[in-house]
């Protein structure tokens, strides 16, 4: 595939991220949050309840204190029986009504963060499969699992979580206000110094607590990366001896996360003591005035006792919402990286026509192709035509344009000048689903799923296939005599990428899967190239069987498996340099036939 050059520019396009990350824009925190709090609205019914139940336990808080000038000055000071009787039912009464509304709030909260959580994956994982190949091409698939993983947890914070701790200790703050105002309003003007002071402070570490914040998300991203490369890989590590380099990567990755997150917890550290510090500074003063003022009889112990208590029990709320800064902030940087996700463009399905019946007629014209960052095209004046049933070998080096040319049939990638037809109709009219109706792909690279036999070769589209359809499809590949000799035949789980088959099996299933969709228009990429002698003979066996009566584009480095191709085309550097059958191409004596020497020497002597 000619990709080199398009692949370097988009990593230099990055310079900021290694792992290609996209950067998050700048966006303000106050419209962050308000399309963070759309997810949220469909279950406004369960936070409304959260939300009663939290003002009923705010309500609450301020009444402990104001039960407390009774408490003491009727039952202890004057001794009053009613007082005696009534403080310990209300004092019950109050701590019951407090745990039923703690208990309703927790709840009703946990089930709206974690719908929010499941609504946000859903929708990312829709938009991922949704994505054209170029987003692929650009951003490390680690990063991408981060986001939909560990971002995802961070924003459920901010949408539910902060924002009912935010109302509730706000609404306990204004109750507590409330009651000193009444029980002594001089002193309570005095508390309000510490409202823009602690501001102040707020503001000031805000910034900084999301900038830290969102590099921790791009890192914590990176080093997913690095992750699923190195268990991926795993085989390669180990036969390269390339441990040590991928526990130093790993390292120095786990290194900056760590530094990130203690400067988070400093900063965060920071800015509580501060307002703690300003809270108890103006504290320490109003207990020196009302201590005066009890002194001089100006006031009751009662009174001055429940004062004292708002202003102690203030403490905690006013604590509580200044740490809200450091999860609101995280929220906001993991909100950020997962809308750039979501805003990504999808694949331009702007085609309007269907069509259910395709005769294979393929028709490429004046096709120029070239990567968003490559330097030059990767395709240039390509014209080429395909009859229906007919089988057409792309050969050439590698980096010559031959998986281009295969991947713009399908619309991986979009057009940019000429056009390509199927059946006479340019497929930039037809829907994707319409057009990827009709392509089967058989890839060097098989892609299978941790899942069993027959549900890999019924994929997708293909999964309501009877059995016999499937076993009929694996018969036509080769494939049914080695399925029959696992222990629990197509209902065999073949783990990850289908890592328990070899090579042969693997790819054998893949044409399974191409046979059983039996769509008019094959494209084999590579797919015998990594195969051993034996392995290949089965393989194949099942792509003959697989090409019969299919318009078929077949790319391949070996020459002996594309010899009976009705057309074979040369390509160089983008272009068709030569184009016939085996027998004219050898005749030609040009290109194809130095190609086809060279291959056959090196087969026979072995290389040099």
């Amino acid at each position: 595939m000619n990709k080199s050059d398009h692949s370097a520019d988009a990593t230099s396009a990055t310079p900021n991220n290694s792992t290609g990350r996209a950067v998050v824009a700048d966006v303000s925190a106050s419209e962050l949050y308000m399309r963070l709090l759309r997810y949220v609205r469909p279950y406004w019914k369960t936070f409304a309840i959260g939300l009663i139940a939290m003002v009923v336990y705010a309500a609450t808080v301020p009444a402990m204190p104001a039960l407390l000038k009774p408490m003491i000055d009727g039952s202890f000071v004057a001794k009053d029986p009613t007082w005696i009787q009534l403080v310990p039912i209300l004092l019950i009464v109050i701590v019951a009504v407090q745990g039923i509304a703690g208990f309703v709030r927790t709840v009703a909260v946990t089930w709206v963060a974690n719908r929010v959580i499941f609504d946000i994956r859903n929708e990312m994982f829709r938009r991922v499969t949704e994505l054209p190949t170029t987003f692929f091409d650009h951003n490390a698939s680690g990063n991408v699992i981060s986001r939909i993983t560990y971002d995802v947890t961070q924003v459920s914070m901010a949408s539910t979580t902060v924002l009912i701790s935010l109302v509730s200790d706000s609404l306990t703050v204004l109750g507590l206000l409330g009651y000193m105002f009444y029980a002594n309003w001089k002193l309570s003007l005095v508390s309000f110094v510490v409202g823009p002071v602690i501001a102040l402070v707020v503001l000031a570490i805000a910034n900084r607590l999301r900038r830290l914040s969102r590099d921790l998300q791009n890192s914590m991203g990176d080093m997913t990366h690095i992750l699923e490369e190195a268990i991926s890989a795993n085989k390669v590590v180990k036969i390269f001896q390339g441990e040590e380099y991928e526990r130093r990567r790993f390292q120095v990755l786990n290194n900056w996360v760590r530094r990130l997150e203690v400067k988070l917890s400093i900063t965060s550290g920071i800015n509580g003591p501060l307002v703690q510090l300003i809270v108890v500074s103006v504290l320490a003063g109003i207990v020196y005035i009302a201590a005066l003022d009890s002194a001089a009889n100006k006031t009751s112990l009662g009174s001055f006792m429940a004062f004292i208590a708002a202003m102690a029990m203030l403490f905690s709320p006013v604590k509580r919402l200044t740490s809200l800064n450091e999860r609101l902030q995280r929220g906001l940087a993991a909100a950020a990286s997962i809308f750039t996700l979501l805003d990504e463009k999808i694949e331009q399905n702007t085609g309007t026509r269907h069509i259910e019946h395709v005769k294979g007629d393929l028709r490429v014209e004046d096709v120029t192709f070239r990567y968003p960052t490559a330097s030059r095209n990767a395709l240039e004046k390509i014209n080429l035509y395909v009859p229906p049933g007919h089988t057409c070998a792309l050969v050439g080096a590698s980096g010559s344009g031959k998986t281009t040319l295969v991947n713009l049939i399908p619309r991986f990638y979009e057009l940019q000048e000429g056009r390509i037809l199927l059946d006479g109709i340019d497929i930039r009219e037809l829907t994707l689903d319409s057009l990827r109706r009709h392509i089967a792909l058989v890839s060097q690279d098989v892609v299978l799923f941790n899942d069993t036999v027959a549900a890999n070769i019924a994929y997708g589209a293909m999964q309501d296939a009877s059995e016999e359809d499937i076993v009929n499809a694996a018969r036509a590949a080769h494939a049914l005599e080695f399925i029959e000799q696992m222990p629990q035949g197509m209902r065999t789980l073949i783990g990850e990428r289908g890592v328990r088959l070899s090579g042969g099996q693997r790819q054998r299933l893949a044409i399974a899967r191409a046979v059983l969709k039996n769509a008019p228009v094959l494209i084999l990429d590579e797919a015998t190239a990594a195969l051993d002698t034996h392995s290949e003979r089965y393989v194949q066996a099942g792509i003959e069987a697989l090409r019969r009566n299919r318009t078929t584009i077949v790319i391949a480095h070996r020459l002996s498996t594309v010899e009976k191709a009705d057309l074979i085309v040369m390509m160089d550097s983008g272009r068709i340099i030569e184009t016939g059958n085996h027998h004219d191409l050898l005749e030609r004596n040009a290109a194809y036939a130095s190609l086809y020497r060279a291959q056959f020497a090196t087969q026979k002597h072995g290389p040099a």
